[in-house]
């Protein structure tokens, strides 16, 4: 399938589908006019791709477990360097909450001595 068809079977521009082949998160054949095409697995490693961005992860990390990921839903079949990746990648995420409560609670406290 050509790029355009892909962008309509997933709901993600074209834009996008080029980035993630350029991230090497997507490959592509080219057609003998230079177009890029598709198989059917394309459909759901876009798949993939876009649950494990929803879970926060950046483009790196997501390299890392679509070789691990399985299915629309990216079950991910952890071995041990990837539970380690995720985990670091937890913690990162945990620490910027935190920061964002502290910025938060002291934004709160200006608003609260408004009154």
């Amino acid at each position: 399938m050509r790029i355009g068809e892909l962008a309509e079977r997933t709901g993600v521009s074209t834009r996008l589908l080029r980035y993630y082949e350029e991230q090497g998160l997507l490959a592509a054949s080219r057609d003998g006019n230079g177009y890029r095409a598709y198989d059917e697995g394309a459909v759901v490693r876009v798949r993939q791709i876009r649950r494990l961005l929803a879970a926060g992860l950046n483009t790196e990390v997501i390299s890392s477990a679509l070789q691990c990921a399985s299915g629309e839903e990216a079950h991910l079949d952890l071995c041990p360097e990837l539970a380690g990746l995720l985990h670091r990648e937890l913690s990162a995420m945990d620490d910027r909450i935190s920061a964002l409560q502290r910025r938060r609670g002291a934004l709160a406290g200006y608003l609260s001595a408004e009154r």
